[in-house]
């Protein structure tokens, strides 16, 4: 259960993190901020949620490892990819 809340905080930090991000571009293009950083936001939690999809799949279990990898992917892609 400890594992699940602390999944759930993960996911809302990832829609917080992206959909924030995304404001300023969202701005530049003329796009509703609100549109803007819901649609980025839903697409960090995606990545999330596929990915640790993927990780269930492999053994029907989630370790630690796994659950870290994959929120890890997501800070590295927002860092590769600056919105600024």
């Amino acid at each position: 259960m400890k594992q699940l809340h602390n999944i759930g905080l993960r996911i809302l930090a990832t829609f917080a993190a992206s959909g924030l991000a995304a404001i300023g571009a969202g701005a530049v293009l003329g796009i509703p901020a609100w549109k803007a950083a819901l649609m980025a936001g839903l697409l960090g939690v995606a990545f999330v949620v596929e990915g640790l999809s993927r990780a269930f799949l492999d053994d029907g279990k989630l370790s630690v490892t796994e659950i870290n990898n994959v929120f890890n992917a997501v800070d590295k892609k927002a860092k590769k990819n600056p919105v600024d």
